[in-house]
């Protein structure tokens, strides 16, 4: 006779204490006491666990196993450490439920692994990105480099502007050039060109909390897909 899930209705096997697609615990009676005399029956004395909750202590363990490296390496690989984040997210997911062997995990309990997994490792690559922009200017000395490097993408945006307001033509020309000058002296300034490089280490972590958030929720919906019973 096949048992079915008095929730889902899906098959479940004869010995299985959870249901593979919703997660409710299974009532399973025998009437083989040598069962219980051989301690098989142990695994009910443990609590039973929601599908929506993590156990933090091992979930911050994981976290930080993979978040401290991926974060350092996404400081060096710059918009391709975002793919990188989703791997990490969904491989944070998949080692918790190996050490911890829930029947299953929520999406949005994924997603908060992801989180955290993203904002240690977003934390990290914004200090490795401030720490290189400070080695390479007092440190290695390129502060020249650096400087002509910001001015002639300064002079690059201020062009590109230009085409995009003679396109426009609707405001006063001189409005526009007064403008223009404006905004490009506060970019060359020390304060705008720190300003700038600060904005972008602070979005590409932003990004990086977001793909690791997005990771975690994937991982969470690929191992519970995986441990559907095959009818």
């Amino acid at each position: 006779m096949e048992i079915t899930c008095s929730r889902c209705h899906q098959a479940v096997q004869p010995d299985a204490c959870y249901c593979t697609v919703c997660g409710m615990p299974q009532l399973v009676y025998s009437a083989d006491t040598t069962a219980v005399e051989s301690g098989q029956s142990a695994r009910w004395n443990e609590a039973v666990r929601d599908a929506g909750s993590l156990v933090w202590r091992p979930a911050l363990r994981t976290a930080v196993m993979l978040g401290i490296p991926a974060g350092v390496l996404c400081s060096f690989l710059g918009s391709a450490g975002l793919l990188m984040m989703i791997v990490t997210g969904a491989w944070v997911v998949t080692l918790y439920m190996r050490s911890q062997r829930p029947a299953w995990i929520t999406i949005g309990a994924g997603a908060r692994l992801g989180l955290v997994t993203g904002l240690l490792a977003g934390w990290l690559a914004f200090a490795s990105n401030g720490g290189q922009l400070l080695a390479k200017r007092y440190v290695f000395h390129q502060g020249a480099q650096i400087d002509q490097e910001w001015k002639d993408f300064v002079a690059l945006d201020m062009q590109m502007t230009q085409q995009m307001s003679a396109w426009a033509s609707a405001a006063d020309p001189a409005e526009v050039q007064a403008q223009r000058a404006q905004m490009q002296s506060w970019m060359l300034s020390p304060d705008g060109q720190a300003g700038w490089e600060t904005a972008n280490i602070a979005g590409l972590s932003f990004l990086l909390v977001l793909f690791s958030t997005a990771g975690g929720a994937l991982g969470a919906r690929l191992q519970a897909r995986s441990r559907r019973p095959k009818i």
